[in-house]
């Protein structure tokens, strides 16, 4: 989320971390030169760039205590982590098509034919490349936020991790873990 002339613009971008570059790391990523994200900037205002981890709601019936008591009400877990920095934009055709090798060779690692820019011709990787900009946030500040059940009882705890692992889902899946990781026997 940037601070713009106009107010505040959410933009979805992919993000590399240069973990030895700075004191927390740098954001590396880039824009359509047609998103007004860098050029419409309100000042040096640090950027908000938003990792969502899992997330579920959780109904009060997954809970032995609501059963004994019924003071339990719905409620939402997540994991969050949200990293702060000013960015910068760069506007350099070698930088950006390294940062495009880089960025493609990670997401096609997995294919069993993986694609590579020099795989579509050279005028026409140019010419894409031509109408996008580079941007790197070096991260200022970094914060995690999660809900995870941690305010419940041990039997609720329990209670919501299976509940969690019955929905069969891999978001539910990864949340009943988080919860788990706070389960004291």
């Amino acid at each position: 989320m940037s601070a713009e002339k106009d107010g505040l613009n959410v933009n979805h971008i992919p993000f590399l971390l240069e973990e030895a570059r700075g004191n927390f790391g740098t954001l590396v990523g880039h824009v359509a030169r047609a998103n007004p994200v860098w050029r419409n900037r309100a000042a040096a205002v640090a950027d908000v760039v938003v990792f969502r981890g899992p997330q579920a709601y959780i109904t009060p019936s997954l809970y032995p205590s609501k059963h004994e008591h019924g003071k339990a009400v719905p409620t939402w877990n997540y994991a969050v982590v949200t990293v702060h920095g000013v960015p910068k934009f760069i506007d350099d055709k070698a930088w950006l098509m390294s940062h495009l090798r880089e960025l493609t060779n990670i997401h096609e690692a997995g294919q069993a034919v993986p694609w590579k820019i020099e795989d579509a011709p050279e005028e026409f990787t140019l010419k894409l490349a031509g109408a996008i900009i580079g941007v790197e946030i070096p991260i200022l500040r970094i914060e995690g936020k999660w809900k995870t059940s941690q305010n419940r009882p041990h039997s609720d705890k329990i209670g919501v991790v299976a509940g969690l692992l019955d929905k069969g889902d891999d978001e539910a899946a990864a949340m009943a873990a988080l919860v788990e990781q706070h389960i004291i026997a």
